[in-house]
């Protein structure tokens, strides 16, 4: 006979209100490896702070919350409603059975109030907590250390210049775990041994690595490697990493310094002091000398995640080798090996290389995570580049001004590459939109010109 699958038990979790189109695929990855699933009562209100989920057990909602920084933390729901009455009926209907173990008599506990869009006095606060004494609570209360901890969170809506007098929504549950908010403090590239100009923000970097489903003893690549900070991230997931970069100085930590007040970088300033600052000097492979454009790994399924971010042609030009005819001039002329001469490399090449490659060095189920710079004017959803190999999961924007942005995007591999794929869409007539992403560098600086010259006009008047 068939074991039955374990009941699924609701939990509630809290998110923090920063980078909110990044939190539902983060969610949604992370669910799709603990065995979580959003609850079926209600849809998900994806701005809001509170969503239901279920976990057949609550060692897998710990274990989310030890991989996520978009939320703070996740409770065992025990009750909820849109008015304290309903939320005092649902508790009410909360099987005695589950609540028991948390308020036997020989155990501490507090109650916490948490609201959203609204500041409630401590007498209020009050109020709301002894509203609670039906509860079977038999412990005592212990403020500073307690062996349990009960949250009532009230949800006043998402607008602040419209405030409703009562709560929308209310819950009421015991925590279980908090989510890996320290990382962004304790990651801070302001801290970081080695930093580049583009070096990637902490937040994001933890992100990346989770719309990447990265997970201990992957094996995880970032073509444009620069500084290693996407590495980073991976690594403390456990994952082994290793990148490209055509940049020799970048690679090998030489040249000028990225940090003000320093003019050049120190002799341990390279991408493995970075991961020994970290203790992840184990998960590191290594980082090669390479041109992007062409290929330099043998055939097969090689990568579990290929996390990047490109360069856009902002701060850092995107670069590729030059005719074979200008790198033997200048290897005649030059005693050092490394020296190589670069030509411009389309940005448009750059992201068909991209899923072109990651289409054929992904395994089956392996994700490819990318940020993709946009000209929100021109913006529609058919200039994102596809692959028949690749399946897009999600495609959430950051803005960088009013007229430009960045989109993270995150495609999985699900068909095996073959011969034919390798240029399947020069094929399909969607190749001549993706060129528009050749000009964002003008478009971008394009919209400077017009902004400082705004300025300068409302200034003369």
């Amino acid at each position: 006979m068939a074991l039955a699958a374990p009941a699924l038990r609701r939990y509630l979790l809290l998110l923090a209100q920063e980078h909110l189109e990044f939190r539902l695929p983060e969610i949604t990855s992370l669910l799709s490896l603990c065995d979580g699933q959003f609850s079926g009562e209600r849809e998900i209100r994806v701005n809001s702070p509170f969503w239901i989920l279920n976990f057949p057990s609550e060692e897998m909602a710990r274990g989310l919350m030890k991989r996520t920084v978009c939320a703070k933390s996740i409770f065992e729901l025990w009750g909820h409603g849109r008015s304290a009455g309903e939320l005092y009926a649902s508790l009410k209907n909360y099987p005695t059975d589950k609540m028991l173990p948390y308020l036997q008599s020989d155990s501490t506990y507090k109650v916490h109030i948490h609201t959203f869009n609204k500041t409630l006095t401590q007498a209020q606060k009050i109020k709301k907590i002894d509203a609670l004494e039906f509860l079977p609570f038999k412990g005592k209360v212990n403020l500073k250390n307690p062996e349990h901890i009960f949250w009532i969170l009230e949800d006043y809506g998402m607008n602040p210049n419209d405030v409703p007098e009562e709560p929308i929504h209310l819950y009421f549950g015991r925590w279980i775990a908090d989510g890996q908010r320290e990382l962004i403090e304790s990651y801070s590239v302001k801290k970081r041994h080695f930093i580049g100009n583009t070096s990637m923000d902490a937040c994001l970097s933890f992100i990346m690595a989770n719309h990447g489903r990265v997970k201990p003893n992957d094996i995880v690549y970032d073509p444009f490697v620069g500084t290693g900070g996407l590495l980073i991230s991976s690594a403390h997931f456990g994952a082994y990493v290793c990148g490209t970069d055509i940049d020799y100085n970048t690679i090998h930590g030489l040249g000028k310094a990225s940090r003000k007040n320093q003019k050049w970088r120190g002799p341990d300033e390279n991408i493995r002091a970075n991961l020994r600052q970290y203790g992840l000097e184990k998960y590191y492979l290594d980082a090669l000398v390479a041109d992007f454009s062409r290929p330099i790994w043998r055939k097969g399924m090689l990568f579990d995640a290929i996390i990047t971010d490109p360069p856009y042609g902002i701060r850092e030009a995107p670069r590729r080798m030059g005719s074979q005819k200008e790198t033997v001039k200048l290897v005649e002329r030059s005693t050092e090996n490394h020296f190589f001469v670069s030509s411009s490399y389309h940005l448009s090449d750059i992201f068909f290389d991209l899923l072109k490659f990651g289409a054929e060095y992904l395994v089956m189920g392996g994700r490819l995570v990318y940020w993709l710079p946009i000209y929100r004017p021109e913006y529609t959803e058919e200039i994102i580049p596809r692959h028949p190999c690749l399946k897009l999961i999600s495609n959430c924007e950051q803005l960088l001004s009013s007229h430009t942005s960045r989109r993270l995007i995150t495609m999985e591999k699900v068909k095996e590459f073959k011969d034919q794929d390798e240029n399947s869409y020069l094929l399909d007539g969607q190749y001549m939109p993706y060129r528009g992403h050749n000009s964002f560098r003008e478009k971008y600086f394009s919209g400077v010109t017009k902004r400082i010259a705004k300025e300068e006009k409302d200034n003369q008047k």
